[in-house]
C-alpha cells in the first residue's frame, strides 16, 4: 500500500466521522462467534483533536449487546467515500482501473453505561439536527421518549488504536490527476479527492 494513503492527521480522523458517522461496530471475543451491527456514533476529541471515545447506544436485545458485555473488547469500522475510477477518467487506455475509498478501523474498550443512556442520544440527536432548518428534539415525542429510550442503553468506547487508508489519487501523477477530477461523476468523492490532493 502506497505510503501517502496512510498520510493523514487528526482533522481527517474528524471530518470522516462527521461526514460518514454510521460505522460497523463489532464484537472482538477470539474464537466465539462474531457479533456486529451498523450504529451511528459521535467522536470526541481531545485538545489537540486526536479522537479518544465514541459515543453511541444500541438496543439491549441487540446479540452485540450480550457480546460485548462479556468481552469489552470491540472493532469499529468507518467508511466513507468510495467509487470506481476507470481508465475514461484518467483519459489514458493504457491505465489500470482503480478503487477509491476512505476507511478508518478502531479497536476500542466499549463499555455500557444506563446513566449514558439519556447523554448519548442527546450528543446524537444534537449532531445530526444542529444544521437542519427546523432541528427536531425529543421533547415532541412526548411519553414515547421515555418507552422508546427504556429498551436502549448508551455506551462509551474508549480509543485504543486507529489506523486509516485514505486512498484518493495522491499516487496519480498531476495530469492524471487532473483529468480525473474533471471527468468523475461522483462530486463527493471528487471532493475528497481534491482535499487530499491540494
Amino acid at each position: 500500500m502506497n505510503e501517502s494513503f496512510a498520510a493523514y492527521g487528526p482533522q481527517d480522523v474528524r471530518f470522516l466521522i462527521e461526514r460518514y458517522p454510521l460505522a460497523w461496530v463489532q464484537s472482538w471475543a477470539g474464537g466465539n462467534e462474531v457479533q456486529a451491527s451498523l450504529l451511528p456514533l459521535v467522536g470526541e476529541y481531545d485538545e489537540q483533536g486526536q479522537l479518544t471515545a465514541l459515543i453511541g447506544h444500541m438496543a439491549r436485545h441487540n446479540p452485540l449487546h450480550r457480546a460485548l458485555r462479556a468481552r469489552s473488547a470491540a472493532h469499529v469500522l468507518f467508511t466513507g467515500p468510495q467509487g470506481y475510477v476507470s481508465p475514461e477518467h484518467a483519459g489514458l487506455r493504457d491505465w489500470a482501473p482503480t478503487w477509491n475509498y476512505v476507511q478508518l478501523k478502531i479497536t476500542a474498550d466499549l463499555r455500557f453505561d444506563d446513566a449514558l443512556t439519556g447523554p448519548a442520544l442527546e450528543i446524537l440527536i444534537d449532531e445530526m439536527e444542529r444544521c437542519r432548518p427546523d432541528p427536531w428534539s425529543k421533547e415532541e415525542l412526548g411519553g414515547r421518549y421515555s418507552r422508546l429510550a427504556d429498551a436502549i442503553i448508551g455506551f462509551r468506547a474508549e480509543i485504543r488504536s486507529c489506523t486509516g487508508i485514505f486512498k484518493l489519487g495522491q499516487d496519480e501523477r498531476p495530469e492524471v490527476l487532473s483529468h480525473i477530477l474533471a471527468s468523475h461523476h461522483d462530486p463527493v468523492l471528487v471532493e475528497w479527492m481534491r482535499r487530499f490532493n491540494p
